[in-house]
This record gives C-alpha cells, structure tokens and sequence, in this order.
C-alpha cells in the first residue's frame, strides 16, 4: 500500500470516506449475496477480509473491491441450473467451493500475465463497459425502490422483472421514499458535491425505519443480522458438482478480470496515475480466496462504491482499509442499526453512485470529435445490456480492431510539391502556393503498408502519372513495416513503372524498412540506390538536381514568391481547410486587443505585434491586415478614431511591410499586387456593399497618404495600381 504525499487531513477524509463506503455496503453486499444464492449476511462477511487485503496490495489507490453484481449473477444462475435452492445449506457449502476455483483460475491468470489484455482496449470500449455495467446494476435496483427485489440477468430479462414488479407488488411509499431520497442526493452532488449527503439520507431513513412509519406502509427494510465476526474455514468440495464449479469458476474469474481491471483503468486514467495490472490480477485472486475462506461467494470491483470515493474525494488505499475495519466494527457492535434502514433509501444511493460512473461526457465529447468512436462506445454499452459482461467487452474489443483496420487501410496520403522560397516538400492539398516538380511525382503514404492498403497505394501513384514523368518518389517516412502482400505489390508496380521508363524510390524512412525490403525480397531496391534517406537525394539520383522546374499551376508569378505568404501558409498546414476560419479568429483576437491611444497605428502595430499567433513573423502580417480591412468599422471604434484614419494606419503599415520586402526582392511587389486583387475580388463578389465601402475609405487614406508621405508615392501606384486612384 503506497501512502506517498498523504497528509493529515486527506488520511482523515480517507478514512471517513472509507465508512461512508462500509455504511453504503451493507445493502450492497447483502443484496447481492442473496442474488449468489447465500444468507444476506455473508455479503457483510465478504466485505471484511477481501477489500482489507486489495486496500494493503493493490497498486490501484481509488479503487473499491467486494461483493458486486456479476460474479453474483453467474453464481446464482449456476445454482438455478443445478437445483440447488438458494440460501439452503447446500448453497452455503456449494458457493465457497466456486469461490476458491475463482482464485485459482484468477491465480493462473496472474501467472500468464493476462493484465496485457487491457492494452487492447480502447477509451470508447472502456467507456461504453463501464456505462453498461452501471445501467444494468441500476436496472437491477429499480425493482427494489417500487417494492419489489433486485432483478438479475441482462436488460429484457431486467425490464421484464420491472414491468412484474409493477404489476404484483408495486409500493407507492417506498417508489415516494427512494424518489426522493435519489432526488436529494442528486441535488446534493450538483450544490455540494464534497458533502456526504449518503450518510445523511441513510440516517434519516434509518429514523423513519425506527419511528415504524416505514413498516406500517409497506416499505421493506433490511433483515437483522446477528452480530460476530465471519469464521474462517476450508470449503467442502462436492464431487457430484466439481465440473460444473471448476468450469463456472472459469467464467467468472475472466469476468472479475476483466469487469475490474477495465474499471480500475478507467479511474485511473481519469486521475492521472497508471496500475500494474498484473499485480492487480494476484490481488483479485487473494481475495477471492479469503472470500472463500469465510464462505461467501466471488468478489470482484465495485464501480458504485468506488464512484462514491471518488466522489467524496478519497485518494488513497487507506480509503478500503477503513471500509474493512469499519465493517467489521458495524458486524461487532452495530447489526442493531441495519434492520431499521429502509431497501429504497438504500437503492437510491446505490443508483446516485452508478449515474456518476456513466460516462455522459464521454458521449458527449465522442459526438463532438469521432462519431466512428462514439459507435463503437455504443456497441460495447448495448453489448454489455444485451448480452452480458463478456460479450459486450468482445463486441467492443472486436470493433475496436475493426476500427483499426478500417483506418489503417486508408491511411492519410498527399501527393507533394515545393513551395518557391521555403525549404521541403509541402502537400499539394493543404498548401496553395505549393507546386509540383516536372518529371517527378512525389507521394506520402502515412502509414504501414499491409494486405489492406496495398491497392490503394498503387492505384494513387499510378492515377498521377503523366506522359512527362520520370520517376516516383515514395516519402516513405511514416512506413515502418510492410507485409509480404505488400512486397508483392510493390514489386509488381516497379515493374509497371519501369516498362515505361519511370524509376521508383523510397525516402525518408527508418533504417529498419531496408532490412524489410531485402527480407522480402526487395534487396534490389537498397542494393541499387532505389532507397535514399532524403527526397533531395532521390531527386538527384533521378537525374532532377535543384532548383527544380515546377509544373504551371495556374497561379501568378508563383517563382516569384521568395517573401511568400508565410501567414497563409503557416495556417494551411496548422489548420487545413479550416484556415479561413482561424484566421478569423486571430483577426477578431487582434481587434480584442486594440485600446484608443494618441497615434493609431502605434496602437495597431502593438496590437499585431502583442497578438499575432506565435511563429508569425513581421513581414508575414499582410493578410491579417486585409482580414482587419473588413472589420474597418469595428476597428476605428476600438481606436476612437475615423474610419479613414483607421484604414489610413493599415494603409501605412502595409506599405512600410511593401517597401521592406522588395528591398530583398523587387518581384515579390508584383504577388503582392496579383494577391491584393484576388482579395478584392473574392470580397467584391461575396458582399459588394462591403467592397465599395472600403474602396471608398482606401482611396481616402491612400490620397491623405500622398499628400503626408509623399515618399511612398511609386510604391502606392505599383502595389495598388488604378485603384488607388480617385
């Protein structure tokens, strides 16, 4: 048991926490244990021992371990199918003997290291397990807040024994009291999430029990439990049901892995610490034995119990230890209590603790960011209603590798060009200044190559071949491994490529491809200088030596663009078709950061300079300052200033960025000219009534301009031309 970093008061809050959770057990517990086919009173003994030894060994600090409601389901549907009645002395013997084959299948799981499993399982699958474990386990309870008993089985069976509840023996005064005892503590969790509201309603239930007011409408109350310590023994082993036990046992030991080490994760990646789920599995099976030992049935996690420590803010093992002793205690010197607390009050906080564990957000945030996830959240929920614990984990397992193929069988691929004055290769869909190479097509295949996207890599390079090309570049960085179905293809498309005079490389990529391709039979790709560590280097073995023709892509003057629009740029790559939009915001995020002052374009220069997103450098500010020409009247409000002396300040600081720039490189004025109209274009065709407006404000300013700084005269002309003119 680690207690790094515990101070006083969180061992206090710990310990507190730990008998809420001994308090909250007890129906639980004893529920349950009656679900399992033994006197409700074992389910107070397996909450002693079990939970006292996962609080000293397991490395999961949060986490609440004891009598819950799968291992019981499986446990009490096996005495059904065996004729065994449930609480009968044979039940009493029958069950510890599950128990102890429990810890033994859970023992040989540990020694396999069966914990790797969880690696495999996603968030969504965790998730959507976690979420169908509680609903089913609130399923179960409701029974018990309209009169009736705990249901068991998966979702058509729970809401069968519902709709039966309702009909046969149905209670308006205990569906009152839960009611309102789950409505209080809802209430609670919302206003006061720190306070323990549980113990509050539990004693003002325990009150109304006392006071016969329960009893005299009809609410159930819990049984009388004789007070004493559980007794330790060596269970019987009944030869005429030992198939049955040692198989069943298997069932629920996998289970109780899985069900607890998928919950204990889920916790543990929501605080931010890791487990070892190895150990955690030798911790399952050490307890499950000492289970065994005072007779009770299977234990496994409580995602109730530890929602409800969580949620009352306990950090640490110290919080089962408590739970442990505190038991222990209520068994010695407080059974007299437990036959005064209403069943409805009780279920109510058993279902407040559940619908904290339903993961609402994660829903929530999975239809905001990946709906292909959110499906595979929801198979695994409905697979754990529907058809029960396991298989609900292999459904969403199972789609969970679906989900993998289907994305790694269609990797992100780009074909690349060069973007004149940057350095490296740029994709030709997420950038608009970049181009293409002459004689050259240069791919990026971000991904493994495999059986599934083989096809889909050859018929992409061969759909960009021209009649004018001389070779093919793989950027090959992302590929680590390909499959022998892959080594096939490729060879196979080198062979196509080579019939027409066209040379096929790879570049860019790990060390460890090469040993791959000789492996599988392309040697000849390394051994004849086919596999190049850069692109460069694969350029110039193809005969293409920088720097390079570019295919005429439509766009004006692009060789002349050594200034570039880094802005433009910049946003493409970081935010792809969404660049408008963020440049929006940045624009909106400039202005926000505008306030008046003597000289107007001072206060702007600050604003760009204060604002601007970071890596954006000075002579990059143009297209801000076009995106602000819009917002021209929102502008001069922030700076109390005209709207012509606003547009005049943007005006002046463009032109001061014009005449740096082609001191560097005189042509570059000419893609400022040929982008400013673009701009003017697209703006005049979208809102013309806009267009006229700041055509009129930037002709005011430009004439202002001349006559106060005559010195960008020419610069005007050339960069604006007739529109600068009256």
């Amino acid at each position: 048991m680690k207690l790094n970093g515990m101070t006083k008061g969180s061992a206090l809050k710990d310990i507190f926490t730990g008998a809420v959770i001994a308090l909250v057990s007890i129906p639980i517990s004893m529920g349950y244990a009656q679900v399992a086919g033994l006197p409700a009173v074992y389910g107070l003994y397996g909450s002693i021992f079990p939970i006292l030894i996962f609080g000293l060994l397991s490395s999961s600090p949060q986490f609440i371990f004891g009598v819950d409601a799968a291992p019981a389901a499986l446990v009490g549907a096996l005495l059904v199918s065996l004729g065994i009645r449930a609480g009968s002395d044979e039940a009493v013997r029958f069950v510890p003997m599950v128990t102890f084959f429990v810890g033994i299948w859970l023992l040989l799981l540990h020694f396999v290291r069966a914990g790797r499993i969880v690696s495999y399982i996603s968030t969504p699958v965790m998730g959507g397990f976690i979420s169908g474990i509680s609903t089913t386990i609130i399923f179960m309870q409701i029974p018990k807040l309209l009169g009736g008993t705990s249901g068991s089985g998966e979702i058509v069976e729970l809401i069968a024994h519902i709709i039966v509840t309702c009909m046969d023996c149905f209670s308006l005064m205990s569906l009152i009291l839960g009611g309102a005892s789950l409505f209080l503590l809802l209430l609670a969790k919302k206003l006061v999430p720190k306070l323990p509201a549980s113990v509050f309603v539990m004693a003002a239930g325990a009150l109304i029990g006392r006071s016969g007011f329960a009893e005299s409408h009809g609410v159930a109350l819990l049984s009388a439990i004789d007070p004493g310590l559980p007794s330790w023994s060596i269970p019987g082993f009944s030869l005429s049901h030992l198939t049955d036990a040692v198989t069943t046992s298997l069932t629920v030991a996998v289970v109780i892995m899985a069900e607890t080490l998928l919950a204990s994760n889920n916790l543990a990646n929501k605080n931010g610490y890791k487990l070892d789920n190895n150990r955690e599995i030798l911790v399952y099976s050490l307890g499950n034995l000492a289970a065994c030992a005072v007779g009770c049935c299977p234990v496994n996690g409580s995602v109730s119990r530890s929602s409800m420590g969580e949620q009352y803010g306990g950090k640490s093992q110290l919080m089962s230890v408590a739970a442990s002793f505190s038991m222990a205690l209520i068994l010695l010197f407080g059974t007299g209590f437990i036959q005064y607390l209403p069943v409805p009050v009780l279920t109510a906080i058993v279902i407040s603790a559940l619908l904290g564990a339903v993961e609402f957000h994660l829903i929530k945030r999975l239809f905001r960011q990946d709906r292909r996830e959110l499906v595979i959240f929801f198979a695994a929920f409905f697979g754990v209603l529907i058809f029960g614990t396991v298989y609900g984990v292999m459904i969403g397992v199972i789609l969970s590798f679906v989900s993998v193929i289907i994305r790694t069988a269609a990797p992100k691929r780009s074909f690349l060009g060069i973007v004149p004055g940057h350095e490296g290769f740029h994709s030709l869909d997420r950038n608009t200044y970049a181009v293409p190479l002459k004689n050259a097509v240069i791919y990026r295949f971000s991904g493994n190559l495999y059986f599934a996207n083989t096809g889909l890599f050859a018929d992409d390079i061969e759909s960009a071949l021209t009649d004018d090309t001389k070779c093919v570049i793989v950027d090959s960085g992302a590929v680590c491994s390909i499959d022998i179905t892959a080594a096939d293809k490729i060879a196979s498309l080198r062979k196509m490529l080579a019939d027409r005079g066209i040379s096929l490389y790879f570049a860019s990529h790990i060390g460890a491809l090469n040993d791959r391709f000789r492996q599988l039979g392309l040697g000849a790709l390394v051994e004849e200088g086919y596999c190049r560590r850069t692109i460069p280097s694969a350029l110039l073995a193809a005969g293409i030596a920088p720097p390079y023709d570019t295919v005429d892509s439509g766009l004006p003057d692009k060789q002349t663009l050594t200034m570039g629009n880094h802005s433009r740029l910049e946003f493409e790559w970081a935010f792809g078709m969404d660049a408008e939009e963020e440049f929006e915001k940045y624009t909106e995020k400039i202005l926000s950061g505008i306030t008046p002052g003597p000289d107007p374009e001072t206060q702007l220069s600050q604003a760009l300079s204060t604002q601007v997103w970071e890596g954006i450098g000075e002579l990059d500010q143009e297209e801000f300052l076009e995106h602000l020409q819009v917002h021209l009247r929102e502008l001069a409000k922030k700076l109390n200033v005209a709207p012509e002396k606003a547009e005049e300040s943007i005006e002046l600081r463009k032109l001061r960025l014009a005449r740096s720039i082609a001191l560097r490189n005189p042509k570059a004025l000419e893609v400022i000219r040929e982008h400013n109209q673009r701009f003017e274009n697209g703006l005049r065709t979208h809102d013309p009534k806009l267009y006229e407006t700041m055509l009129r404000h930037r002709r005011e300013a430009l004439r202002n301009l001349r006559n106060s700084s005559p010195e960008f005269d020419e610069l005007i002309h050339t960069v604006y031309g007739e529109n600068s003119e009256e």
